[in-house]
């Protein structure tokens, strides 16, 4: 067996020293990495393999596992030092159990894959990992996607969304589909509506480079919410394996129905966040253009049209500055047909809900109706709520030393296919042609550190709905706070 290499692109990069090298010391850590590995870092900064090392800052028995290259990857005329330097490493001519990271700017997706073709280095066994964003509209996303089929087999092509990575993202599927009391209930004879929430409390800090090319939409929307939307709408795959889970993500990427002139005026809303107390604004970050129209904010209402789901409203968020950071899912289940316990002094009982917290405190929390005690039928609404923090001896896992030992082990169940790639950014793509065409669409400007442009939930109102704000101090699942 030929000795597993990992080669990363961008080695000098932000992302490698911070997520990549602490998910492989992770997995070397816990002896989850294959015999006497080697990771080759590749980039244009002047590194040896000891300045390197001491860069990453690990101790010495992971760190003779590092080596680097320097060599500029745009161009095709390193790629031979590249071979060179694997066989010098392994000892072995046309080494092929290779992993390829691009941890580098968008710009080099398109460029990497057709070098390492010319170099010889796309060998039967060698597999690539692509960072986000793949593409920037649908029409860059078939040439991305034609590229990497020109050089690669869709099996060694490995389109990494993090987020997939999660437990807690995981989890949705076996929440749904191992629990029989709510399976039965996972259609549109039950639940109202479905909000699903992926806001920051922090600006773009130093991203503003590539902030103003992709926006909210492109950095969160496309990819991470879209992907949440399908684990929660997704049919149960008849059994379960990478071909027959992707198969039904793309499923519900098809059905999601078209966006129509009405939905691009009324149901989406974007924002970005302007200048409050000590929090600047979007327009005065470094590298951002001072009349910028990028949003950092975007809410949308989609629909799913299939048996499950049609009528059924999907209301996705996310955004930049908000008061607290969180991701999750909250179902909101039907209301029952007939108030017994509404009178003068007893509230209209709130229809239950279903949290699901991917993060921070990890978690899912049911909320039900209870009678209080004490005289009469005063009806008070509870929680059951269980935290990942409860199972002390299992640790959550780091989402990126998951998804690389997937790689390694040649598991692609939770990496995008190229086709559920395309079906996304066709459904999107109305979207962003809209804003360009149409200029003056609306931007609404939110104070940072607050919940958005308020026209986002004027959008809720129309099904007598409202956003689930999870409050700024946020200790654990069950503190909520009104807008």
């Amino acid at each position: 067996m030929s000795k597993f290499v990992m080669i990363i692109f961008g080695a000098s990069g932000d992302l490698t020293k911070r997520k990549l090298m602490p998910a492989l010391f992770s997995l070397y850590r816990e002896k989850r990495m294959p015999d006497d590995f080697i990771v080759l870092g590749v980039a244009r900064s002047t590194y040896t393999d000891e300045t390197f090392r001491t860069r990453i800052g690990y101790d010495d028995t992971f760190s003779r596992h590092l080596h680097y290259l320097s060599i500029d990857p745009s161009k095709a005329d390193g790629y031979a030092q590249i071979d060179q330097r694997l066989e010098q490493l392994t000892g072995e001519t046309k080494p092929a159990n290779l992993l390829f990271y691009l941890a580098t700017p968008p710009s080099l997706y398109g460029i990497i894959p057709q070098h390492l073709k010319r170099a010889g280095l796309n060998r039967p066994g060698t597999r690539i990992i692509v960072e986000k964003p793949f593409g920037y509209d649908l029409q860059s996303a078939q040439e991305l996607n034609n590229i990497y089929a020109s050089v690669f087999e869709e099996h060694q092509i490995y389109r990494i969304d993090h987020f997939l990575g999660k437990e807690t993202a995981q989890n949705i599927l076996a929440f749904r589909f191992a629990n029989g009391i709510f399976e039965p209930l996972w259609n549109r004879n039950y639940i109202d509506y479905v909000e699903i929430t992926a806001v920051e409390n922090m600006g773009i800090e130093e991203r503003g480079g590539y902030y103003e090319g992709a926006g909210a939409l492109r950095d969160m929307v496309q990819n991470h919410l879209i992907q949440l939307v399908a684990l929660t709408a997704m049919e149960p795959p008849a059994k379960f394996n990478a071909e027959t889970f992707r198969n039904e993500v793309v499923k519900v990427y098809d059905s999601l129905r078209p966006l129509t002139e009405e939905d691009l005026n009324e149901h989406v809303v974007r924002g970005q966040y302007t200048a409050s107390g000590s929090r600047k604004g979007y327009r005065e970050e470094d590298n951002v253009a001072a009349e910028s129209r990028t949003e950092t904010y975007i809410a949308m209402k989609i629909g799913i049209e299939n048996w499950r789901w049609s009528g059924v409203p999907f209301y996705i968020r996310t955004g930049k500055q908000m008061p607290t950071k969180v991701t999750e899912i909250v179902i909101h289940f039907r209301s029952t047909p007939h108030q017994m316990f509404h009178g003068e002094d007893t509230p209209y009982a709130r229809a239950n809900q279903l949290v699901i917290r991917i993060q921070p405190h990890e978690g899912i929390v049911l909320k039900f109706e209870l009678k209080e005690p004490g005289g009469g039928f005063k009806v008070k609404q509870v929680s059951m709520d269980f935290s990942y923090d409860q199972l002390r001896d299992v640790p959550v896992g780091d989402a990126y030393a998951r998804l690389i030992e997937d790689c390694i082990q040649n598991d692609a169940t939770l990496f995008t296919r190229s086709d559920a790639i395309e079906a996304s950014w066709r459904f999107f793509d109305p979207l962003l042609k809209y804003w360009k065409e149409k200029p003056e669409a609306p931007l609404y400007g939110y104070p940072a550190g607050t919940w958005g442009p308020l026209e986002s939930e004027a959008m809720m109102n129309e099904h007598n709905a409202s956003w689930t704000n999870p409050c700024k101090n946020l200790t654990n699942t069950d503190q909520y706070c009104e807008l």
